[in-house]
């Protein structure tokens, strides 16, 4: 049986990563595009898609990238890496570290991420440092203590990360046969969103499938591109993107601009209200990847985006179980029976 090799191996050609390189892989990639036809119907668009990055080993999108910036790591034989994340990065820098046999360092906020990523990072065998401070503040020790120690930083400003995310673009463009008219995605830290646009411009260019115009999504607490400065105490219960000052955020205003696209931010009631459409068609998320359609709905209910025809794929970065406080703690507890079948029947009453 034929397996899926992970993203090194099936898009090496198209990759910048060193023809010898050794992939450390956990066959991340291959996740499905989940048609949403109620979803569709409501935006009164052509066809919708999720782009479930939920479905990679670890839960999130990072995946792609933290296989191309490890792999490269061990390459130039580091022994060590270093990260600062809101969760999603130090999951996956803790599993691909332990699958090339490296130590990982990653920082987090204090009390600022989700249970479900710091519960994978600390399987995965990570040494993780709380810090009293923002991601921003964490990333900035990041790459101070870089500078003194043999370290690889597998943030998104290590471009090799953007090699490795870029394939979800690929993906995408073979799975349809060429690029959606419009993509919508969280925006955070912006190397998904710029990584995404380099895939398309190189897709087109090798294969001419075409290019999509995008939409990136920020929360209205944490949205530096859409203010045009940097937010210093960020807050929104989307973890995943609370980043008030984005390392890819010229390379995403960027793109935006070229593929005819914006960004724009949501509210974190959007958010919620997203996350709850998507599990109403079966696809659970982490609040922040329901804001690529928190955007699309906010600005088709504005009359800012016309879909009619239109093919639609949301970027669907981060499984649920990420963060299932988000949904335990604002939910009903499910309700207790005694154990008998009338009790049932009075519950069950089809």
């Amino acid at each position: 049986m034929e397996q899926w090799p992970g993203v090194i191996e099936r898009y090496r050609p198209l990759l910048s990563l060193p023809p010898d390189i050794e992939a450390f892989t956990l066959l991340e990639g291959n996740t499905p595009l989940v048609p949403l036809p109620r979803l569709a119907e409501a935006l009164g668009a052509g066809a919708l898609f999720a782009k479930y990055e939920g479905l990679n080993p670890t839960g999130s999108f990072k995946d792609r990238g933290m296989t191309t910036a490890v792999s490269e790591a061990l390459y130039r034989r580091s022994r060590a890496l270093v990260c600062a994340s809101t969760g999603n990065t130090a999951a996956s820098a803790a599993a691909y570290a332990a699958r090339a046999g490296l130590r990982a360092f990653v920082l987090v906020p204090q009390g600022k991420v989700a249970l479900g990523k710091l519960a994978g990072a600390m399987a995965y065998g990570a040494e993780v440092i709380q810090v009293e401070g923002s991601f921003d503040s964490a990333l900035a020790m990041v790459r101070a203590i870089a500078e003194e120690c043999p370290l690889a930083v597998v943030n998104s400003l290590n471009p090799y990360r953007l090699e490795g995310q870029k394939t979800a673009a690929f993906e995408i463009c073979d799975t349809l046969g060429r690029a959606p008219d419009w993509l919508a995605l969280p925006v955070g830290n912006a190397g998904n969103m710029t990584a995404y646009w380099m895939g398309f411009r190189l897709y087109a260019r090798e294969k001419g499938t075409g290019l999509p115009r995008l939409l990136g999504v920020q929360a209205a607490g944490a949205a530096p591109l859409v203010l045009g400065h940097p937010v210093d105490n960020p807050e929104t219960l989307a973890t995943a993107i609370r980043i008030g000052r984005p390392v890819r955020g010229t390379e995403a205003v960027m793109a935006a601009t070229e593929s005819l696209g914006r960004i724009i931010a949501v509210s974190d009631k959007a958010i919620l209200e997203a996350q709850k459409q998507l599990a109403g068609q079966g696809v659970w998320v982490e609040p922040a990847s329901a804001a690529s359609l928190a955007g699309l709905t906010g600005e088709v209910g504005a009359g800012r985006l016309d879909l009619r025809g239109k093919t639609v794929v949301c970027v669907c970065s981060g499984h649920g179980l990420k963060d299932p406080a988000a949904i335990t703690d604002r939910l009903p507890r499910p309700r207790v029976i005694t154990a008998d079948l009338h009790a049932l029947r009075g519950v069950i009453n089809l």
